[in-house]
């Protein structure tokens, strides 16, 4: 007698994380999720209470995933908020799903953009006081001009709106720091 291949938590979650990333949140359904993973509603819910259960834990591994993703960006820029903006417009550019999940959309799992960029070792923080050593004034509005123009490209990139290289945009946002500095 063949033996069951059993689906295991990992399994789902990974099915769903990868259908978020090719066709959007809104789209992972426990059928499709079944589906996907090549067997019947019925494991989805054994391992999981319901489905807003499963879509945390695809939203907390979507999490994890830009952190990963950004802790690994090349760091190329010496300006402050360089190298935070380069990583989040090419995510947007490379992962617009899961950008539009963890920045964009409405969502009652959603933390708050701070919280996501600032991440568990402190991004935004070591960005703010690097500013704060090369002697800007005042970093904290500093950082909320500059990420007004960095989601601003951001966005554009997600939607296909954004076509800078990665040279022209450390460029720009070099040139906008400064100038931000200056006002």
């Amino acid at each position: 007698m063949a033996r069951k291949e059993i689906i295991t938590v990992q399994n789902i979650l990974d099915t769903a994380f990868t259908m978020t990333r090719e066709e959007g949140f809104a789209n992972v359904t426990a059928r499709k999720v079944a589906a996907k993973a090549g067997c019947s509603t019925q494991p989805i819910f054994r391992v999981y209470k319901n489905m807003d259960e499963l879509l945390d834990a695809v939203y907390a591994q979507a999490e994890t995933f830009f952190q990963d993703y950004y802790s690994l960006y090349p760091r190329t820029g010496k300006t402050p908020f360089s190298n935070l903006g380069m990583a989040y417009i090419k995510f947007a550019r490379e992962e617009r799903y899961l950008f539009e999940l963890l920045f964009i959309a409405d969502n009652p799992r959603k933390k708050s953009m701070y919280e996501l960029l600032n991440g568990k070792v402190g991004n935004v923080v070591y960005e703010i006081n690097l500013a704060r050593v090369q002697g800007c004034p005042d970093p904290g509005d500093l950082f909320m001009k500059m990420w007004i123009f960095i989601h601003g490209a951001a966005c554009m990139a997600m939607t296909g709106d954004y076509d800078l290289s990665d040279r022209e945009t450390l460029d720009l946002l070099e040139r906008s720091y400064n100038a931000f500095v200056g006002m």
